[in-house]
């Protein structure tokens, strides 16, 4: 009977796609309303269109849920035939920040490997396995099934041939979109953090459920929901690329385009404005499914912390994305939301679905290297630029004025002469280490990886004659890669769709400056669009040292200036702050120290790993630093007037025309 219910589902999901797909678009398009995911259509529809339209879209939404759980419940069903692992995560201690997972396992296998992943979210090998307190497992029956530990994130279960229930505690307390924490005010999960899976099912569907939830706190992710409280994905990677948020948070909605996005805020009420983020996420998501020419979901969520104190940063996600803005730093710059949340959303194309080979499958066991991150990250970092520009997000100037910051901060950056942008992405994984982060050791495949994709879109129009962009290039792998489910192979892939796009040998290009360390002559480039870049000097302060954090760790100091005043204050690579000029070392240190002025006075308080904790002051230096501007050449011609309109729209002149 299930395998016949299956069957008649998968049926009703094919025929109510046919009846959509004879609709005309002029009837379908339009603008969705706020709430209404399934309504907002043309004014020319008569009533009876509306009412059938909005049936046949729930009728296909009910559909898939209806086909989805058969799925997962099924053993006999035709389109799955395995039967679900199921996890309940219990909140079980928000003071002490523990949770206890169980993990029921189908029949299967006599002995059966749980592997914890070890990465998550960010480049960094993490070891989640610290933070399990305890693992026990039994069969259906109760009684005890031996757990013996393989290695420091791996257990094998014994005699679970007719299915068993595991069980462990775990602690989570990181915050920001990168962790998982628990606390009385909220949880949230990446879920890679907290849940094994077993290796020999990793590819099976999943079912997730929440227990002890306070009554006042509500459930939201991206996952499909099964049931009250009970939530599917079809593989294990599908699973933990959902974040979830539980807690007393705050909701809206509105549809663009033909999809439904939820916004999801967690913060105080007087840190934000829930219209002003709508009313931005409107432009951001209509700006970007038109600049890529799809839209590869149906709905969308995004979920945001505005934390005050330390916490920052975005992670995305097939589905969503979780950003985290410090308030103080929203309340002051705004435009920061909004060019983090540009990032974040187009790599729902960039690295999700357009993805490089060397990232799969997904190793939670040990790196994934690629050479690909400044194609993946840096050029995220170049659509999104676009994206605000045509969103009315970012204006000219400031977008140039980024852009030449952007040259200034790589060619400070002593390394840009030995690491090239493969290698700074093939590094990715020691950039926890404090003498990495030193200018003279690396790069970032961020900055490095925005300027290629800026001079890459540049090199393109000039050899297709304006006929092609780095729109074209994203569009072309869209086509070629993520919608025939194929990944692209690096920095190749990249060169195969430019050289597509453009008709032309590229090969220079990538050689040079994506697998190569020589100069960029920035003027060959610019010089296309009627502009040139012009160095200069100025005076600025210099506190005489260069610290940095990782992602949820100490802020470290990696370099101290040889005969600054902070050497003579006694301060030594290697030292943890803990406070400068008495707030909290974080996030925000660095724009701190960047307020400081020549002969100011700071104050650092430090940690060693022998010895209290010790505060020390000196008087700020001076230094003199490079800085770089974007201006018009002399006597721009109307082409090149023509090529820098289509530049700062981000498409082909052929469009703009």
């Amino acid at each position: 009977m299930p395998a016949l219910a299956t069957l008649f589902f998968m049926r009703r999901y094919e025929l109510t796609k046919k009846i959509l797909e004879r609709i005309p678009v002029g009837v379908l398009g339009g603008h969705l309303q706020a709430g209404d995911p399934f309504g907002g259509l043309r004014a020319g529809s008569s009533t009876t269109q509306r009412l059938r339209i909005r049936e046949a879209f729930a009728a296909l939404r009910m559909t898939r849920v209806v086909l989805f759980a058969l799925c997962i419940t099924s053993p006999g069903a035709v389109a799955q035939t395995t039967s679900p692992v199921s996890y309940t995560i219990s909140l079980a201690n928000p003071e002490q920040h523990l949770v206890e997972v169980q993990i029921f396992l189908p029949e299967g296998a006599a002995e059966r490997e749980l592997q914890l992943p070890v990465w998550n979210a960010l480049y960094q090998v993490r070891d989640f396995a610290q933070y399990v307190n305890w693992v026990r497992a039994k069969d259906r029956a109760g009684r005890a099934l031996a757990v013996r530990k393989q290695d420091k994130s791996r257990w094998e279960i014994a005699g679970a041939q007719a299915g068993a229930v595991v069980e462990y505690q775990i602690f989570v307390d990181s915050a920001g979109p990168f962790g998982a924490q628990f606390n009385s005010h909220h949880a949230f999960f990446n879920l890679a953090h907290m849940l094994m899976y077993p290796v020999d099912g990793r590819n099976g569907p999943m079912v997730v459920s929440f227990s002890r939830v306070p009554q006042a706190w509500h459930v939201a992710t991206p996952l499909t929901g099964i049931s009250e409280g009970r939530f599917g994905a079809e593989s294990y990677d599908r699973l933990v690329d959902s974040p979830v948020e539980i807690g007393d948070f705050k909701e809206s909605d509105f549809g663009e385009g033909g999809g439904h996005y939820r916004v999801i805020v967690d913060a105080e009420p007087g840190d934000y404005d829930m219209e002003k983020i709508v009313a931005m996420l409107h432009k951001i998501v209509t700006a970007a499914t038109n600049w890529m020419d799809d839209r590869p979901y149906d709905g969308y969520m995004f979920l945001y912390h505005f934390p005050h104190g330390a916490g920052g940063g975005g992670m995305e996600h097939a589905y969503s994305t979780a950003i985290a803005v410090n308030a103080e730093v929203l309340a002051k710059a705004p435009e920061v939301l909004a060019s983090i949340t540009s990032h974040e959303f187009f790599h729902l194309w960039n690295v999700k679905r357009i993805r490089p080979q060397t990232l799969e499958p997904v190793d939670y066991a040990k790196e994934n290297y690629t050479r690909a991150l400044w194609f993946s990250e840096g050029c995220t970092s170049t659509a999104a630029d676009f994206i605000q520009l045509r969103g009315g997000l970012l204006d000219e100037s400031h977008f140039e004025r980024d852009v030449a910051s952007g040259i200034g901060e790589l060619e400070r950056r002593r390394a840009h002469l030995t690491q090239s942008a493969e290698e700074s992405s093939l590094d990715a994984w020691l950039e926890g280490y404090a003498y990495y982060r030193r200018p003279e050791r690396s790069i970032s495949y961020y900055n490095k990886g925005e300027l290629l994709c800026i001079t890459l879109d540049l090199a393109v129009r000039e050899a297709s004659h304006g006929q092609a962009s780095l729109r074209e290039v994203f569009q072309w792998m869209n086509r070629n890669y993520a919608k025939k489910g194929r990944y692209f192979p690096d920095s190749e892939g990249v060169r195969e769709a430019a050289e597509a796009v453009s008709h032309a040998d590229l090969g220079w290009f990538f050689t040079k400056y994506v697998a190569g360390t020589e100069e960029i002559p920035w003027n060959d480039f610019f010089r296309g669009v009627g502009l040139r870049l012009v160095k200069g000097t100025y005076t600025t302060a210099d506190a005489g040292f260069v610290a940095s954090r990782d992602f949820d760790g100490p802020m470290t100091v990696s370099a101290v200036t040889p005969g600054s005043e902070a050497e003579r204050a006694g301060l030594q690579a290697g030292d943890t702050i803990r406070e400068i000029n008495g707030k909290i070392a974080g996030e925000d240190s660095s724009r701190e120290i960047a307020r400081l002025n020549p002969g100011d006075m700071i104050a650092v308080k430090i940690r060693r790993q022998r010895g209290p904790e010790r505060e020390l002051k000196w008087k700020v230096g001076s230094q003199e630093e490079i800085s770089y501007e974007l201006k018009d050449i002399e006597n721009v011609s109307t082409e090149q007037r023509a090529r820098r309109a289509a530049w700062l729209k981000g498409e082909a002149e052929s469009s703009s025309r």
